[in-house]
């Protein structure tokens, strides 16, 4: 079929909004009419990888309803809404057997090469291939995905929310529902809080967290995440933040630190803030080049843990559900994570809004699929934002 996609056709070029085509689904794969996608800043680190290959559709946070499957599908059926999951997984490997579906391995291959799990691709133009990106591509009007990727949601759900769940809103929940396992009446600290620290805030939130604090070195960030549910705050760079959460909690320290930033000085503030036996997670992404310093003195005596969380820890079928419900429920703020409602067409203004690194982020824009033209934000300096980085 043909449809209309915003194609990336060089590193760091423009988004085009072009023509191209999309083949029916093969075994074992879904076609999906997108609804909703929303712009993570992930797909901006695409958007500059010189690794990407191209031309590719970028976009990995959607949702929609099944239009078509492919031989051998049987979790969804024609008309199902569903959420996309860009982590598919084998459901046969010794990880995904003993329930660690996150650290399956079986998409990252045909990921990295831009196609889908078979290693062809679905999209051409002119009869010339085109990649996917992270086995979605949802920045189109149609997208045909793994099985492994459509999780059903209920029908209630709108799909503009849905489409935030399948990335950010899923890793900062798994964050503290998963990986941290946050208790009810503990102590959390959250560090960055842009799109997957808001939601890691929640999670401690739907966790039961008697105490959950905010840092991020933007006061406006800190403001919006006690709308989510911080209820305490602290600004880094004007406070000393291993004294702070000391002080906050009885000189001891918090129970678990999340660290969402992707920088390396906040791991080590976490680890330095956190008690005995205290548990930090690391969800940001760091750079190679990067390290952690932990103090060795005494390493062994003070019982904490450090541990990794790739895409919190998340199992799809049962995390993107339970969220969904969650909000259906009136207890998981999805509506106010939404920055803009706009047009394909105008997908590259909110790519260049990127760039300003002094804004406050904690929602996304989201690319809707409707003729009529949408309202984008009045001001649009305020509200199409960067994540927000800890410096």
């Amino acid at each position: 079929m043909k449809m209309k996609a915003a194609v990336m056709e060089s590193v760091g070029g423009p988004l085009q909004v072009q023509e191209v085509e999309l083949d029916n689904p093969k075994v074992n794969e879904v076609l999906v009419k997108i609804e909703a996608t929303s712009i993570c800043h992930s797909d901006l680190n695409a958007f500059n990888d010189p690794t990407t290959p191209t031309p590719t559709i970028l976009g990995h946070e959607g949702a929609g309803i099944v239009q078509e499957i492919g031989p051998h599908v049987k979790n969804v059926k024609v008309g199902d809404r569903v959420a996309l999951n860009w982590v598919p997984y084998c459901g046969k490997c010794e990880y995904c057997t003993s329930g660690d579906f996150h650290l399956c391995e079986e998409a990252f291959g045909p990921m990295f090469n831009g196609t889908l799990l078979d290693g062809t691709t679905r999209l051409t133009r002119n009869g010339k291939r085109m990649y996917h990106h992270s086995l979605l591509s949802t920045f189109a009007e149609y997208t045909v995905v793994p099985e492994m990727s459509c999780v059903k949601l209920p029908d209630e759900m709108p799909l503009a929310q849905a489409s935030l769940i399948g990335c950010g809103v899923a890793t900062g929940y798994g964050a503290a529902i998963n990986a941290a396992q946050v208790r009810p009446g503990t102590s959390v600290a959250v560090f960055g809080i842009g799109g997957v620290g808001i939601n890691a805030i929640q999670g401690a939130r739907i966790a039961g967290a008697q105490k959950i604090i905010a840092c991020d070195v933007k006061k406006a960030n800190l403001e919006m995440a006690k709308q989510f549910g911080a209820t305490h705050t602290i600004q880094v760079g004007e406070e000393n933040v291993e004294e702070a959460l000391k002080s906050l909690t009885g000189g001891l320290g918090v129970h678990y630190a999340i660290d969402c930033s992707g920088n390396t000085k906040a791991t080590e503030s976490a680890w330095n803030g956190v008690r005995k036996k205290g548990v930090v997670v690391v969800v940001g992404a760091f750079h190679a080049s990067m390290i952690v310093n932990l103090p060795a003195g005494g390493f062994h005596r003070v019982g904490k843990i450090l541990k990794g969380s790739f895409y919190g820890d998340t199992q799809p079928f049962r995390d993107f559900v339970n969220i969904a419900n969650l909000y259906l429920e009136g207890r998981y703020k999805l509506d106010e994570l939404i920055l803009s409602r706009i047009q394909l067409e105008d997908i590259n203004r909110v790519f260049d809004s990127f760039q300003d690194h002094t804004c406050a982020n904690v929602g996304r824009s989201l690319i809707e699929f409707k003729s009529q033209v949408l309202t984008p934000p009045k001001d649009v300096s305020e509200t199409w934002k960067v994540n927000s980085y800890y410096a």
